[in-house]
């Protein structure tokens, strides 16, 4: 409505535009929910709290929402996602073959959180580094 108010068209024209998109599946929330949970999971590696929030400012609702994760995203797939993502991490704060210090630690926790993981996994998977590091410590 708001593309076509800024065209110039309003009123009933623009309800009856928008309700042909919509019957047509143009404008369909839970298939845009679906292709965006997979896009930022599949290739930008985003956590289901980052994604949850994007689609919340986007307005979709949460059923939609949970609907589209549940669909898309692989738990298995995931935890790899998050593995490959504190490997990287670690080449870019100089850490190689040593596990992490408290430091190294917290900069890998907060970069988690910020890419939308959930703590516990974080946790999980930074208090064991042999699980996602390889043992000369690169990818």
């Amino acid at each position: 409505m708001e593309k076509l108010r800024g065209w110039g068209i309003a009123g009933h024209k623009a309800e009856t535009i928008v309700q042909h998109l919509v019957d047509t599946r143009f404008i369909d929330d839970s298939r845009y929910a679906r292709a965006f949970v997979s896009d930022k999971y599949r290739y930008a590696r985003w956590g289901r709290i980052k994604i949850i929030q994007a689609l919340r400012l986007k307005r979709i609702d949460r059923d939609l929402i949970d609907e589209a994760l549940a669909e898309e995203i692989d738990d298995e797939t995931y935890i790899a996602n998050l593995c490959a993502l504190l490997r990287a991490k670690c080449r870019t704060i100089g850490m190689a073959e040593t596990e992490p210090d408290h430091i190294a630690r917290q900069k890998l926790i907060r970069f988690a959180a910020g890419r939308g993981y959930e703590p516990s996994l974080i946790m999980e998977l930074v208090r064991d580094p042999d699980y996602w590091m390889d043992s000369d410590g690169t990818d």
